[in-house]
């Protein structure tokens, strides 16, 4: 019995990451995605200057989190949102509302993405 204890602990550990990796996941790319839905609103309304700076910040919040996007998660899902937040920054210094709104809406759903590729479910494991 006892040569299955280190094992069992191992796994138990492993499981446990996967457990919060997966919670913080879901809690980072939820908030990222509040703060898209808020510039888009603002964007509608003509707030452009508010719209940006909600986005610069949302940007600066997801660069901050770099390290532990690249290392738990797939490198090109990471750098295709990071493509979709510089294209929205640039649409919307040029207040293209159209290509900004079409660069959100995919930018919103690669986060969603990311959560759900970490979540632990059978889908992920298989």
């Amino acid at each position: 019995m006892k040569a299955y204890l280190k094992p069992l602990a191992v796994l138990a550990a492993i499981l446990a990451f996967a457990l919060w990796n997966g919670a913080a996941m879901t809690a980072h790319t939820d908030r990222w995605r509040s703060q898209v839905e808020q510039a888009d609103a603002l964007a509608q309304t003509e707030d452009w200057s508010r719209a940006v700076e909600i986005l610069a910040d949302s940007y600066a919040d997801w660069s901050g989190k770099q390290t532990y996007l690249h290392i738990v998660t797939e490198h090109d899902a990471v750098d295709d949102a990071e493509a979709m937040y510089r294209r929205a920054l640039a649409f919307a210094a040029t207040r293209e509302l159209t290509e900004f709104r079409a660069e959100l809406a995919d930018l919103r759903d690669q986060l969603r993405l990311l959560a759900e590729m970490e979540r632990l479910n059978v889908k992920n494991v298989l």
